[in-house]
């Protein structure tokens, strides 16, 4: 009885290593999404969303097994790095084009800040293949790993923000460019390593 009791801790542990490393993805890109001047209210739905598709992901891949996981596999490294990379050079065309309200900005980013957590999370269907492999149960690892990257998402988006205004003191750059620039910057570093 110790014995089993001990395993699941371990293995409770391993989930929590593992969801805390397959959000880091998401992580590094709150932070480059932090300069977006977003409200606190507006950084805890994007938080959220990040969180539920990072934990709809490995259910996906729990509940369909491995070969759907296999299949997914190879087209998932380069489906994140290519929506990160599209939605910089959006910021970036668009700052060079002519700046905006804050308000229309808010509603012009709700719909991208939304829908890229989604191909970020395409890999995860993979991860969750595997945990179904290994025979754990689909529900805990969905919302273990959803809370862990929602939590990370929205830490990274204060840190991102907060080191944005520090460098804006003293440097007057616009954030559209700082964004678009660092979210291109980490395409191009996912795509050549394969999205790891």
């Amino acid at each position: 009885m110790l014995r089993a009791g001990g395993d699941m801790i371990g293995q409770a542990a391993n989930l929590v290593a593992l969801g805390f490393f397959l959000g880091l993805d998401n992580f590094r890109t709150a932070v480059l999404l932090g300069p977006l001047r977003l409200g606190w209210r507006r950084m805890a739905l994007v938080a959220v969303n990040f969180g539920f598709w990072d934990g709809a992901a490995p259910l996906v891949g729990l509940l369909l097994g491995h070969y759907v996981g296999e299949a997914i596999g190879p087209v998932a490294d380069y489906v994140g790095p290519i929506a990160l990379g599209a939605y910089g050079l959006y910021l970036l065309l668009r700052a060079w084009r002519h700046p905006v309200t804050d308000t229309e900005q808010e509603l012009e980013h709700s719909w991208m800040l939304f829908g890229l957590p989604l191909p970020l999370s395409v890999d995860n269907v993979l991860a969750g293949a595997s945990l179904g492999l290994l025979g754990f149960s689909p529900w805990l690892p969905a919302v273990l790993f959803g809370v862990i990257t929602a939590v990370m998402t929205f830490v990274g988006l204060v840190l991102g923000r907060t080191a944005f205004r520090l460098v804006r003191r003293r440097l007057n750059i616009r954030y559209e460019i700082v964004t678009g620039i660092a979210l291109i910057i980490e395409a191009i570093v996912l795509g050549l390593s394969g999205g790891d």
